[in-house]
């Protein structure tokens, strides 16, 4: 029995024996012999030696992952996104110091052998019997190439990478047999290339291109000798000649692929020699990898734009057949983010709400008639730091969002208003608006029951001064709650939901509103997206378009560019002019002289609507200019902060409403994303003013008090209590209650919206 040698490993012997093994099976696979199932010097187990002529002849070079560029609408980078850092370059653009040192060091006969080479596989054996262990190896550059395209084939999978590099006889076979395809079907030229852009050269660099810009910050063309030897030096082992963590251990590696070099006559001795007296000369670019680098505050938009991709049949049938495409990379992706108005968010939002705030807030903008998301950010920044959050708080939950929106408040009156209008209510429709009433019982709902209130809630206005009657333009201005709740129960909640579809609202969960009065009064979590791209429909004159966030893709695929197709907006009539002409009339008013006059525009036609909820937990201003929409949330994204007696970006609130913090925010962001834009005008209809001269006081909207979801200061949609709403001094009592059985229908998310749990 032979000797093994005290460190418990192979005799010289065995080391001998074991690399002559190799040799004689290269000779065999060399000569086309098909190997029997068990090896004769037992290198392998019975049955894991597949016959030489049995393995496909079917290799393809695989497809590179390589970085995917997000741009904006102007070609400004935003992001790259890669699940491996490469670029992939023709020969022509490597530095030939680089070409010469991986040959040098790696497979010095590299133009002299064919796939397999035994003299070098001879050299191995006698250096690793002398040395009494495997100090040298004998792949050639084509073998190590089709090892890598196993790899690069596996992805991320753990265990097909295992198998890929697993060290048994039968995988060396079929690595063999391909190396020799590869050489007839590639040439050393191509096959230098391919390995020199495939390679991994650690610090997550994948491929020549991607390490010289890591460790030397310029590209792989312009790499001198000593550059070059060092990135040559680490493929060996990128985690034992790593440069950034072991500058001894890598100048050390460089040092001796220079004195190959010199050994092979690539260079001469005394280039070797000065060559070897220098310094690393790193010049590192740290890992820039995912929306988490995003510029311009852009990480949101980023992440959403990954989202988009990863969901959209558009890019394959299946999500698995998206996330391939994804991971494969290469993509340059052009979105529909505007710089300008992208700065103008930030800008504002940085202005008006401090990132360590108890309270965040997020803005999206929108192009009416196009779709287009031409801007999205929130006050913190995203990541996974102290003050900073992964949630994109302007979209729904499953683009990446909070759980389920955000209650919306009075902003989803005009959608009440343009469904009266639409069903022939005029633009003077009045109503009896007292100051406290029951919700009006029954109304009809889409279905063949009707709601009916049960519990003889009631529902009152946010200040004692707001008794009815009320026109529509003065309880839109006003946002006088009982004055919707009455228009919901003259025309009946089908009319209302039917209008909603048409404007794509839904819960931020995706789900469909709820079939109750109380929806008048924005109680259920929506996203700011979802709101801005609504009131979009207003400014184009009823038509409602989808939101987009790309424009175009392109891909890099082995040397060939192609084009990607890309979702499209689908736009729609949602309203007939006329309706949207009277809502733009009715919000402009709010702007001129209702709730909404500290975020009004001077140089521009603009419109909109403020909206705050029970609580004072959230608060809104979306508006809009005939060509650009946009809605801004500010709150608390748990829900668990009431925004009285409150510091927010610098200064203090008694009480936040709609018009005094997130309508500032939306002044200042629009004016800056149309600075240099046309000014349009509206196609405004003379609503005239009723024929009486009445006092009523002037507050803020009342605005979905429910606290879990509910409706005004008392409703709920979950069976919870509330307590009665004090603003301006004045307290509206609602007594405690419980909703009976079937008192809310049509609703199955009770608890999804007032405090429902948003992230």
């Amino acid at each position: 029995m032979p000797k093994k040698r005290s460190g418990g490993g192979l005799s010289t012997t065995q080391q001998a024996a074991k690399f002559l093994g190799v040799s004689v099976l290269a000779g065999a696979v060399m000569a086309g012999i098909a190997l029997p199932a068990a090896g004769a010097l037992g290198l392998a187990a019975k049955g894991s030696v597949q016959g030489f002529d049995d393995i496909p002849d079917n290799l393809k070079s695989p497809s590179l992952s390589q970085r995917t560029t997000i741009l904006d609408s102007k070609g400004g980078q935003i992001a790259t996104v890669y699940s491996r850092d490469r670029t992939v370059l023709d020969l022509k653009n490597i530095s030939p110091y680089m070409q010469k040192a991986i040959v040098a060091i790696e497979d010095s006969r590299f133009y002299e052998h064919g796939a397999i080479d035994l003299k070098g596989i001879l050299r191995a054996v006698n250096q690793n019997a002398q040395n009494g262990g495997v100090a040298q190896g004998a792949s050639t550059l084509t073998q190590q190439l089709v090892k890598n395209y196993f790899v690069e084939e596996a992805g991320d999978d753990p265990t097909k990478v295992a198998q890929a590099t697993q060290q048994t006889i039968g995988r060396k076979i079929r690595e063999l047999k391909y190396a020799i395809q590869l050489e007839e079907k590639l040439g050393k030229k191509k096959i230098l290339e391919n390995y020199l852009n495939i390679t991994f050269f650690g610090e997550q660099a994948y491929g020549v291109e991607a390490a010289s810009q890591r460790y030397f910050s310029k590209p792989a063309k312009k790499l001198n000798l000593q550059e070059s030897a060092l990135l040559a030096g680490i493929v060996q082992s990128p985690s034992r000649y790593d440069p950034v963590n072991d500058e001894e251990e890598a100048l050390k590696r460089r040092n001796t692929v220079l004195q190959r070099m010199a050994e092979v006559h690539d260079i001469s001795q005394e280039q070797a020699d000065a060559a070897k007296a220098t310094k690393l000369g790193l010049h590192v670019s740290r890992p820039k990898n995912g929306c988490i680098t995003a510029v311009k505050g852009a990480g949101f938009f980023c992440k959403y734009v990954e989202k988009v991709f990863l969901s959209d049949p558009v890019f394959g049938k299946t999500r698995e057949d998206r996330a391939k495409v994804w991971n494969q990379g290469g993509l340059t992706i052009r979105t529909t983010l505007d710089p300008q108005s992208q700065a103008s968010i930030q800008a504002s939002l940085k202005d008006h709400v401090y990132k360590s705030d108890k309270v965040a807030a997020a803005a999206t903008l929108v192009e009416p008639g196009t779709g287009k998301i031409l801007g999205m950010g929130q006050s913190k920044a995203f990541g996974t730091g102290t003050n900073e959050t992964e949630y994109n708080y302007s979209v729904n939950y499953d683009m990446g969002g909070s759980n389920f929106g955000f209650p919306t408040g009075s902003t989803f009156k005009p959608f009440v208003a343009a469904a009266a209008l639409e069903q022939g209510r005029p633009s003077t429709q009045e109503y009896s608006s007292p100051n406290s009433m029951p919700y009006p019982s029954p109304v009809q709902t889409c279905g063949s029951k009707p709601w009916t209130n049960q519990g003889n809630e009631k529902v009152p206005n946010e200040s004692e001064s707001e008794q009815g009657p009320y026109q529509l333009k003065e309880a839109m201005a006003k946002s006088v709650n009982t004055y919707f709740v009455q228009m919901i129960s003259d025309i009946g909640l089908c009319p209302v939901m039917n209008q909603i579809d048409k404007l794509g609202v839904v819960q931020g969960n995706g789900d469909k509103l709820p079939q109750v009065p109380s929806i008048a009064l924005g109680a259920k979590g929506i996203s700011p997206l979802t709101m801005a791209t609504a009131y979009a429909a207003f400014a184009s004159r009823g038509m409602y378009c989808t939101p987009v966030a790309i424009e175009s893709i392109s891909q890099q695929i082995g040397g060939r560019e192609k084009s990607l197709d890309v979702p499209k907006s689908t736009c729609s009539r949602a309203m007939s002019e006329t309706t949207a002409d009277t809502v733009n009339s009715l919000l402009s008013g709010v702007i001129d002289s209702g709730t909404g006059q500290q975020a009004g525009l001077t140089d521009r036609a603009n419109a909109g609507k403020t909206g705050t909820t029970d609580e004072r937990k959230n608060a809104w201003f979306v508006g809009y200019t005939p060509n650009l929409s946009g809605a801004v949330w500010v709150g608390s994204a748990t829900q668990q902060v009431q925004m009285r007696n409150i510091k927010i970006g610098g200064v203090w609130h008694d009480k936040v409403y709609g018009g005094q913090v997130p309508g500032p925010i939306w002044r200042d962001l629009m004016t800056g994303a149309l600075t240099g834009k046309d000014a349009p005008s509206f196609n405004l209809i003379n609503i005239p003013d009723p024929d009486r001269n009445k006092d009523k006081g002037q507050d803020d909207d009342n605005r979905g008090r429910g606290r879990h979801g509910g409706n005004g200061n008392g409703n709920t949609t979950d069976g919870s209590t509330i307590s009665g709403q004090s603003d301006g001094g004045v307290v509206f009592p609602t007594p405690s209650f419980s909703f009976p059985d079937g008192f809310i229908q049509g609703n199955t998310n009770s608890g999804n919206g007032g405090d429902g749990g948003q992230r």
